[in-house]
C-alpha cells in the first residue's frame, strides 16, 4: 500500500485535499498531517511515506526546505499558490505539483502522474527518485525568484528580535548560525540565543552567500565562525563552530559543499 503525508499551515486545505485524495486514490494511506515545515521534516523522517504533499509556503520550514532535507525514498508533490503562468514550468518538466485552490481535474492528473512514476521506479534503481527530485527541486529554485518579482533582495545587517518588552538589534555578523524551531527561528550569537518569526527560507534569500551557507534543512551557518569539520563513522558530517559547544549536521544535499575540508 502507498502511504503519504500532507503538510499545509491552513488545516482547512489540508483536510479538502485529504479528502479528495480518498475520493480519488482509495489506497492511498495517510499517515499524517503536519501543520508547519518542522513537524513536517521531523514526521517525514520518521514515517519513510512513499509520498509527501508539501506546501510550498509554511511556517518555521518552507516545503522546498523539506525537500532538499529529504534522506529516504519520499517523492514530493508541490502544493502551490503561484499562478498559472510560472507554474508552467513544472509542465513542461513533468513535474508534480497541485494548484491551489485544488481542483479535482488537476489533482486526478497528479494522481495518474504519480501512479505511473511510482510503478516505473519499482522497476528501476532508487537512483531514479533522487535524479527526479533533484529536477524538482532545481525548477523550484528557479521560480522562486520569479514569483517574489525577480529583484534580488537587500542584504540583512541587523536582525531584530523582541523578548517581552525588550526589543534587541543583533549585528548579522555576530550570528553564528540561524536554526528553525517550530514556528520561529532561533538567532545563535556567542554570548545569546534570540527568536525571531522570520523563516529560514526568506533569512537564506537575504544573507550574504559568500557568509552564510544552508548546511541542513532548518540550519543556516556563518562561515566566519566556522572552526572545523568531523565525520562519524557512519561518514555524517559535522560542523565544529567557534562559541557554540554543540556540533551541527550537515545533509546529505549540503555535504558537497565542506569536500575541500
Amino acid at each position: 500500500m502507498t502511504t503519504c503525508l500532507i503538510a499545509d499551515d491552513e488545516p482547512h486545505l489540508a483536510r479538502a485535499l485529504a479528502a479528495e485524495l480518498a475520493r480519488l486514490w482509495p489506497e492511498l494511506q495517510l499517515l499524517h498531517t503536519a501543520r508547519n515545515g518542522v513537524e513536517a521534516a521531523e514526521r517525514i523522517a520518521a514515517l519513510q511515506p512513499d509520498l509527501a504533499f508539501l506546501d510550498i509556503q509554511m511556517p518555521g520550514l518552507t516545503g522546498l526546505e523539506v525537500a532538499q532535507g529529504i534522506e529516504g525514498h519520499t517523492r514530493v508533490v508541490f502544493v502551490t499558490a503561484y499562478d498559472e503562468y510560472a507554474v508552467q514550468a513544472f509542465e513542461n518538466e513533468a513535474l508534480d505539483y497541485v494548484l491551489k485552490p485544488v481542483s479535482t481535474e488537476r489533482l486526478q492528473r497528479t494522481v495518474e502522474r504519480v501512479r505511473r512514476r511510482l510503478g516505473a521506479a519499482a522497476e528501476k534503481t532508487a537512483a531514479a527518485p533522487a535524479d527526479d527530485s533533484q529536477r524538482l527541486l532545481a525548477a523550484l529554485q528557479r521560480l522562486m525568484p520569479a514569483a517574489a518579482g525577480g529583484a534580488p533582495p537587500q542584504r540583512l545587517r541587523w536582525v531584530r528580535a523582541s523578548a517581552g518588552e525588550l526589543t534587541h538589534q543583533v549585528a548579522v555578523e555576530d550570528v553564528l548560525f540561524f536554526r528553525a524551531d517550530d514556528k520561529y527561528t532561533c538567532v545563535h550569537t556567542a554570548g545569546a540565543e534570540h527568536l525571531i518569526r522570520t523563516p529560514i527560507a526568506e533569512l537564506a534569500q537575504q544573507l550574504d552567500p559568500e557568509q552564510f551557507v544552508q548546511v541542513h534543512r532548518s540550519t543556516i551557518v556563518n562561515l566566519a565562525f566556522l572552526a572545523g569539520t568531523r565525520r562519524d563513522e557512519t561518514s555524517r558530517l559535522f560542523l565544529r563552530i567557534k562559541g557554540h559547544g554543540s556540533e551541527l549536521p550537515v545533509s546529505r544535499a549540503y555535504v558537497h559543499l565542506f569536500k575541500a575540508m
